[in-house]
């Protein structure tokens, strides 16, 4: 949902009808049951350091969740190839090393070589970083800038339902309840963008949540949308509030159904308080 965004899968849940659980003759059926550490176990932008090591039940998409950066790159920085095998006790690289950092190893002169003085006023000679041959210009070096991700502050957000559609299943505080609301429908209906946003996953490899898409609308805000029959969306691509990202759908779940997740800094919160009031 990165903080920057993460995420996702459920525990033991079971399919409540609204404003009957107390007349309840049967318990609920079951869903899914636990099957491990996943993303709801973790917390978004919660990885800040330059590297990180492999403890045992984590996955490259929940390390990419945790420090708020896209799988591929992550992989790609670290040489790795799908399936993206990691093993415990591995070291990851979790940032793109500095461009000219200083060294934290001494440097050692030799004792025979003259310091010269040079001239400012001559001209300046620098090392090109692809080429690593001299270069002489009269001019200072340019450093290109790269352009930086623009997200909308928190309270600049546009919030609209992902869905038309009726909720069947309400936000719960839970330790095993859902992490979102669900809402009912068939198979093709459009799933559309909560709010203006960058597509930080796109995949269906996250265990529980079938096909999913979240994205990331600032460093505080980031929404899920699972089930889906098929994406539309690709990773990195930016979409607006309204934009149709998927068809809904009901893979990894019992039923046709979108379940859709707000997380504030990593934290599941109740939707509706985000979402417009008088709709569904």
């Amino acid at each position: 949902m990165y903080g920057r965004a993460n995420v996702v899968l459920i525990a033991a849940l079971g399919i409540l009808a609204l404003g009957g659980c107390a007349q309840r003759q049967q318990p609920a059926p079951v869903e899914k049951v636990y099957q491990g550490r996943s993303i709801y176990d973790y917390e978004a932008n919660s990885l800040r350091g330059p590297s990180y090591q492999v403890q045992k039940g984590d996955t490259l998409y929940s390390i990419a969740f945790r420090a708020n950066i896209d799988v591929r790159s992550l992989a790609q920085l670290n040489q790795l190839r799908e399936p993206y095998t990691i093993f415990p006790g591995q070291r990851l690289q979790l940032r793109q090393p500095v461009q000219g950092a200083p060294s934290d190893k001494p440097v050692v002169r030799n004792p025979s070589t003259r310091t010269e003085t040079v001239d400012p006023q001559q001209k300046k000679e620098y090392v090109g970083v692809e080429s690593k041959q001299k270069v002489t210009s009269s001019q200072p070096v340019q450093v290109p800038k790269v352009p930086s991700e623009v997200f909308p502050k928190s309270n600049q957000i546009a919030w609209r339902w992902p869905t038309e559609n009726s909720v069947i299943r309400e936000f719960t505080a839970s330790v095993t309840g859902p992490k979102g609301i669900d809402f009912a429908g068939t198979k093709g209906d459009s799933v559309r963008a909560a709010a203006a946003g960058k597509v930080v996953y796109a995949g269906n490899a996250l265990k529980g949540y079938g096909n999913l898409i979240i994205l990331k609308h600032n460093d505080d805000y980031i929404t899920a949308y699972a089930h889906n029959n098929k994406l539309l969306v690709n990773e990195q691509q930016w979409v607006n509030a309204g934009d149709t990202i998927a068809e809904m759908g009901n893979t990894d779940a019992a039923r046709v159904k979108l379940h859709f997740e707000v997380r504030f800094r990593g934290k599941s919160v109740n939707p509706r308080h985000y979402l417009p009031r008088g709709s569904q």
